[in-house]
């Protein structure tokens, strides 16, 4: 575990920080390469991602601070230190899909179709960004004794986020990074088979990662907010795993195929 990589006089530089500016940046690499197989303007995908990516921060200790209000609002070191903390993802993705909405909306981009391009890349990103996590200690798990429970003993890790010090715990930040590659497997290998149509990559991914963000939060130690009996993360999955089924059937009833699906078919019957 390596919070801090190195520092320069009075700035240090986390590996929390570069690897999740490497996240976004894989994230949105794949995007790009996506865009025009998918018949999109790649220029605009840019633009888009950078938006995401924005609002993804934003969103992410936005939830943080809400459902660790008590902790953040003791002192103004205490609500500094909400800049080192990662944030909860669900914040970050729910403010970048209502951001990234809007930009689709507004420049008029083919809606479903677009949050299939990014879907995988947002899988990929998660991947390197819960790595992140476990290098500074931060989403820990509870104490286990099973043979794979990881030890945390860097002190700035306690000292940042309250990471238990010489105490063995559940590798949840590997669990959901193990997951998200799952994930983005069955995404890539699915989504040319069947019959295709708009919206059904993201929604899938929807539909994944609220049940496996559901079960890595059984083994979670950290506090992160309690609403009816569950964590603020498993709440969420419970509204989203429903919606997410709900929204493939729609879609697949409703929605015309894919673009390049609707371009195989018409290359065959020529």
């Amino acid at each position: 575990m390596y919070p801090e990589l190195f520092s320069i006089g009075p700035v240090t530089v986390y590996s929390y920080g570069v690897l999740l500016a490497i996240s976004y940046l894989l994230g949105l690499w794949l995007a790009m390469r996506r865009a025009k197989r998918w018949g999109l303007d790649p220029s605009r995908v840019l633009d888009l991602g950078i938006y995401i990516i924005i609002a993804a921060l934003v969103g992410a200790k936005l939830l943080l601070l809400i459902v660790d209000f008590d902790q953040f609002s003791r002192s103004a070191a205490d609500l500094l230190s909400l800049a080192r903390s990662g944030g909860v993802f669900y914040g970050g993705l729910i403010l970048a899909i209502a951001v990234g909405f809007w930009y689709v909306a507004r420049h008029r981009m083919p809606f479903w179709t677009t949050c299939d391009v990014f879907a995988p890349g947002i899988a990929l990103g998660h991947v390197t960004g819960r790595l992140g996590c476990l290098a500074a200690g931060c989403c820990y798990g509870r104490p286990t004794d099973l043979p794979w429970g990881i030890t945390f003993t860097n002190p700035l890790a306690a000292a940042n986020v309250g990471t238990p010090l010489g105490i063995p715990l559940h590798p949840t930040q590997v669990y959901e990074a193990g997951a998200e590659l799952l994930i983005l497997g069955v995404l890539l290998a699915t989504e040319r088979r069947g019959r295709p149509f708009a919206g059904r990559t993201f929604w899938l991914y929807m539909l994944l990662y609220a049940a496996s963000r559901f079960i890595v939060e059984i083994y979670r130690g950290d506090p992160r907010g309690e609403v009816l009996g569950l964590s603020t993360s498993q709440f969420i999955s419970m509204l989203l795993g429903p919606l997410s089924l709900l929204m493939l059937v729609w879609l697949s009833r409703t929605t015309p195929e894919t673009p390049q699906e609707m371009t195989r078919r018409r290359k065959v019957a020529a």
